[in-house]
């Protein structure tokens, strides 16, 4: 894992990204799968995970939402960044087909359960629907924005650029 500078990144599936370049932007699609945005507001440094499931007793890897949030804690850490200074922003966990057991729903509990017994912060969060996500997230910032996917069409093949700032989920 190496941090990232001056560019676009797409996280992908069981896979994480850090960063504290003012012009380092992380991005994921989600469905059913949850991506927890951390940022340190004093060290002005973030990353994103994209996991696939829920926790399972005894697993360490990534795709689970304990190993996969662990990574990211610790990623950060080594960058200088604090434990209690950590805050986060959630987004997917939506139930993509309906008669289906909901591990989206799953997903979005064990991130919250992880960041509960961590004590770090959640100060947004967009989990469940019926609908997939695009997610962009500015690591120095801690700005996030997230569009909901009714349709293919929907997503803008040149996205606007970032204003300067964080702290809230935008709609884009």
């Amino acid at each position: 894992m190496r941090a990232l500078s001056g560019q676009t990144v797409h996280v992908i599936q069981g896979d994480h990204r850090i960063s504290g370049d003012p012009d380092a932007v992380l991005t994921t699609v989600l469905g059913s799968c949850v991506a927890a945005c951390l940022h340190d507001p004093v060290r002005r440094i973030g990353g994103m995970n994209h996991f696939l499931l829920p926790d399972m007793p005894g697993a360490h890897d990534i795709r689970f939402a304990s190993a996969a949030m662990e990574q990211l804690v610790n990623s950060l850490l080594k960058l200088g960044g604090r434990r209690d200074r950590l805050t986060a922003k959630l987004f997917g966990g939506a139930r993509m087909i309906a008669g289906l057991p909901d591990i989206g729903q799953r997903n979005g509990e064990a991130a919250l359960a992880f960041l509960r017994g961590e004590g770090i912060a959640v100060s947004a969060q967009s989990l469940g629907g019926q609908h997939a996500r695009r997610v962009r997230f500015w690591p120095e910032s801690g700005r996030a924005q997230q569009m909901l996917l009714v349709d293919a069409r929907d997503v803008p093949a040149n996205p606007r650029p970032p204003d300067p700032g964080g702290g809230t989920i935008e709609l884009f």
